[in-house]
């Protein structure tokens, strides 16, 4: 099972989450493929995946399928408070 539907906030596996969770080059756009799905994932400044598209790459080098936001709360210390995926529709 690669999520679980809870409303709209998202519980992805943990092989997923892992691959999301990595820190990747700040403020770019990500390709790569994850088992059956095209992932396409925005980076903030720090380098977190924060806009993940999800499903098939078309011919232009987009994805169509769909497109979740991640919530990222941090502490005045830091450690991080909130942390979570939302499903905001159709990517196409």
């Amino acid at each position: 099972m690669l999520f679980i539907r809870k409303q709209s906030v998202m519980k992805f596996n943990d092989e997923l989450l892992k691959l999301l969770n990595k820190k990747h080059e700040p403020d770019t756009m990500v390709d790569m493929r994850y088992k059956t799905y095209d992932l396409s994932f925005k980076t903030d400044k720090d380098g977190n995946a924060i806009l993940l598209f999800m499903g098939k790459r078309t011919e232009q080098g987009t994805v169509k399928g769909e497109r979740y936001a991640r919530t990222l709360k941090y502490k005045p210390d830091g450690t991080i408070l909130k942390d979570h995926w939302e499903l905001k529709g159709n990517a196409t």
